[in-house]
């Protein structure tokens, strides 16, 4: 049998169990007096099987890919090294083995902090040096993402070799990714992330081995396998492509949107106007609006749609126009009459009704005001994007990280991506802990900000397993809501005798751990020997992280709160000692988890607790403490001694 074909078995066999236990646990043991706690823990279970799931479609059509093909030797490219206030030697560092890289290139540092003496050192050592132009001044600057689009209008390479500041190149990291190219439809070529300045325990869970590994080879063979910021090839043209056409569909929602809100404010006017001929008029500019919001949706050019509205509203605001001189000439002409009989000039005025020159005014306003703001809202569609420094963004602006957006993009316009197995640079990971979160935050909101704005389960132009694929990295970035009842449940049982189901029966104990085991077990299986235990543990142990995450991404995407963008620092012990405070809620939790513990053993001393639900509960709170305990680990470590045979050369 193939590994393959095992890992099918296993998958099979978690799939069946998780959706016997989560059906079970739904229909006939969920403990409803105490619902507040029970439904809050079946729904963490539920949201566990569902991630099971995701992960057993992944494992499906894991491909390791072999030999890569021979790489045309014309191929140009252009090697960008991204920097934002990196220091100035790592910089050079890797700048210098880019030089080494044997694939005809150039290298660039594309150096977002505009210092001078970089651009000097780069000039030496012939290597160009790309600071932001000026059209970026007072504009948004997308971080990372504006500082590539702003290099790929001043460059022309075929394709780009993507580094950051601190990721050392092998010399022969593009002889072993531009065959991939061969291939007309391949877009994107990615290569592991791997970091020399990790011990072999690896306190901070920096190597991800599993998602550089068996979840990416797992993308990839449902071909969603996604750029991850570094260490990546691009072909320039379906970057540039892409972002022709999101600038096209966003100018068309940005004038589908006016249309809209121009129905709105027109109806508003009209329903408030007494006026027939007025409301026929505004009635007519509802019509036309509506007309056009069709002609986008059938495809109908931007600029022709715009154009016709454009020019019918002109006509309708003559029509007005018209309309208010013949009221005005009749006012005044009335005025004039009135002073004429009285043979004084100022007699007529006072003598007007102060309700209709009211409810004149109402009118007018109605009818001009409206469609003065439908006039407002047609011209304010800038089809040059004047709030940009530049109308083409080819890498995704919607989150502060943007991998993932720009490679969903790619594969909806029918791209092809590729994950190339091989490490073939060597970074530095973060040095202390609160580097460590600051690095997890960021990954964490742009991820969750790409499912908030451009949900893949939405997305046209994706296929099932790839919006699957996708939704499953987003997906286990919620984990952090089911972290919250998995400690806080046990800590109920122990300490007040808080049951959520029904009773610890046979059947319980008999749906739940075979699915447990069987769910490790496909860990292992998939994983080949991989060590999984440390991305577990901070699956759960960063549960702050992950709902903080959430929340900020959720008030930056719906409520327009600012959400700042920090580059993870890449300084040798960056804290000046542990930092107990960035992990308080941790903290917090585990000294609860003990204080339910030894509260759980007395209940029972006293009789007040049987022993057996004692038992369970005492082994589920070792667990999270298990969990949970890397994060004191964490906290303590200082950083990896310089190691000559781990540096990048």
């Amino acid at each position: 049998m193939t590994r393959l074909g095992l890992v099918r078995i296993v998958v099979v066999l978690s799939g069946l169990l998780a959706i016997n236990y989560i059906t079970w646990r739904w229909l006939a043991s969920v403990n409803w007096s105490y619902w507040w706690i029970a439904v809050p823990l079946v729904v963490a279970e539920t949201y566990s099987v569902i991630d099971s799931l995701l992960f057993g479609l992944t494992s499906w059509r894991a491909r390791r890919r072999g030999e890569p093909p021979l790489p045309d030797p014309e191929a140009t490219v252009d090697v960008f090294i991204a920097t934002y206030n990196e220091p100035l030697e790592l910089v050079q560092a890797t700048a210098l083995a880019a030089l080494k890289i044997r694939h005809p290139h150039r290298t660039w540092i594309l150096d977002d902090g505009g210092r001078p003496e970089l651009a000097e050192w780069a000039e030496r050592h012939g290597i160009g040096c790309i600071h932001r132009s000026t059209d970026w001044v007072d504009r948004p600057r997308h971080a990372k993402a504006g500082n590539i689009n702003n290099a790929l209008m001043a460059t022309d390479g075929e394709f780009i070799l993507i580094l950051d500041a601190d990721q050392v190149p092998r010399p022969d990291i593009l002889d072993r990714t531009l065959g991939y190219f061969s291939d007309e439809s391949m877009a994107l070529v990615q290569t592991p992330q791997y970091f020399v300045n990790v011990p072999g325990h690896d306190p901070l869970g920096s190597q991800a081995p599993l998602f550089y590994g068996p979840i990416q080879m797992g993308k990839d063979g449902w071909n969603a396998a996604f750029f991850c910021g570094s260490n990546a090839v691009i072909r320039r043209e379906a970057l540039m492509q892409l972002g022709v056409s999101r600038y096209a569909l966003e100018l068309q929602e940005s004038v589908a949107q006016a249309l809209r809100t121009a129905r709105r404010v027109v109806r508003r006017a009209r329903r408030a106007l007494d006026d027939p001929a007025l409301g026929e008029l505004l009635t007519s500019i509802e019509y036309d609006s509506a007309r056009a919001l069709r002609e986008l949706e059938r495809g109908v050019g931007v600029a022709d749609v715009t154009y016709q509205f454009a020019r019918r509203l002109r006509d309708a605001e003559r029509r007005v126009a018209r309309s208010d001189a013949d009221v005005m000439a009749a006012d005044l002409a009335a005025v004039a009459e009135l002073a004429a009989a009285t043979g004084d000039p100022a007699v007529g005025v006072p003598v007007l009704d102060p309700a209709v020159l009211a409810e004149a005014v109402d009118r007018d306003w109605s009818a001009v005001g409206a469609l003065a703001a439908v006039r407002e809202l047609i011209d304010a569609v800038d089809v040059t994007r004047g709030d940009e420094a530049q109308p083409i963004m080819p890498l995704a602006t919607i989150s502060v990280t943007e991998d993932m957006a720009t490679a969903m993009r790619l594969h909806t316009m029918g791209w092809r991506t590729a994950y190339h197995h091989e490490v073939l640079a060597h970074g530095l990971a973060p040095e202390d802990m609160s580097s460590m979160l600051t690095q997890r935050l960021r990954w964490a909101q742009g991820t969750v900000q790409v499912m908030f704005r451009e949900n893949p389960l939405t997305q046209k132009g994706l296929t099932l397993a790839q919006r699957l694929m996708y939704f499953g990295t987003m997906w286990s970035y919620l984990s952090g809501f089911a972290a919250v009842v998995y400690i806080t449940a046990p800590i109920l049982y122990l300490s007040f005798g808080v049951l959520p189901v029904q009773a610890y029966s046979l059947d319980f104990f008999a749906r739940l751990i075979p699915f447990l085991v069987i769910n490790q077990l496909l860990f292992l299986v998939v994983g080949r020997g991989i060590p999984t235990w440390r991305g577990q543990q901070y699956s759960l142990a960063l549960f702050p992280v992950w709902i903080r995450s959430f929340t900020t991404a959720f008030n930056n995407v719906f409520r327009d709160r600012p959400l700042d963008f920090a580059v993870t620092p890449k300084v040798i012990g960056a804290d000046a000692g542990p930092r107990w405070d960035l992990v308080r809620p941790q903290l917090i939790a585990m000294g609860a988890l003990v204080a339910a513990s030894v509260a759980g053993f007395v209940r029972l001393a006293l009789g007040q607790a049987p022993a057996f639900g004692v038992v369970f509960n005492v082994v589920w709170v070792v667990l999270d403490l298990a969990l949970l305990s890397v994060i004191v680990r964490a906290a303590l470590y200082r950083g990896s001694a310089p190691q000559p045979e781990r540096l990048p050369v």
